[in-house]
């Protein structure tokens, strides 16, 4: 007998998410939809090797390496946040087996505005499934885009499609 996605997920335990990485300099805040399997055991964002999120933003700002080896990821963090980049999900929780967004379930979504970022000046979409909740962004009154998911799971876009499209959010924005 094979069990359906949702009967699946409704007996797992629900999830929790990782916190804001925002600071007072954030003035574009990427949204995903909610970590995967292996950013959620690291409490990393785009822990995932696959995940081209890190090597984007690298090919964005290539003046400044990105950090490497211990403790990188709060170095990384740091690196976001000197140039104006914040990371958050729509979803603060919910339930899912595995790590795709299809199997999403019982999500209880972020509330975005509680961070009162002085210097906002956009929401980013990382992906689809995300983008479904632009409405709770939109009440921000900045600009809100849909980009290309980062996640392996969107083989559509090449890596140069994706990083052009995250390259012209970021210059529009002053990020690059």
């Amino acid at each position: 007998m094979t069990r359906s996605v949702e009967s699946a997920a409704a007996g797992t335990p629900l999830l929790e998410g990782l916190p804001p990485v925002v600071g007072e300099r954030t003035a574009v805040l990427v949204l995903g939809s909610f970590p995967g399997a292996r950013s959620l055991a690291v409490r990393q964002y785009y822990a995932h090797p696959q995940n081209q999120f890190w090597k984007i933003l690298q090919a964005i700002w290539p003046a400044r390496p990105l950090p490497m080896g211990a403790d990188s990821y709060q170095k990384r963090s740091e690196w976001l946040l000197e140039r104006g980049l914040g990371l958050w999900d729509v979803y603060a929780r919910c339930r899912r087996a595995g790590s795709l967004d299809s199997a999403i379930r019982d999500a209880e979504i972020n509330d975005i505005a509680a961070l009162q970022l002085p210097r906002l000046s956009a929401i980013v979409h990382n992906g689809g499934e995300s983008h479904r909740h632009a409405r709770h962004t939109q009440a921000l009154g900045v600009p809100v885009y849909k980009l290309p998911s980062t996640s392996p799971a969107n083989a559509a876009w090449s890596f140069g499609r994706k990083l052009e499209a995250w390259r012209a959010v970021m210059a529009a924005h002053g990020l690059a």
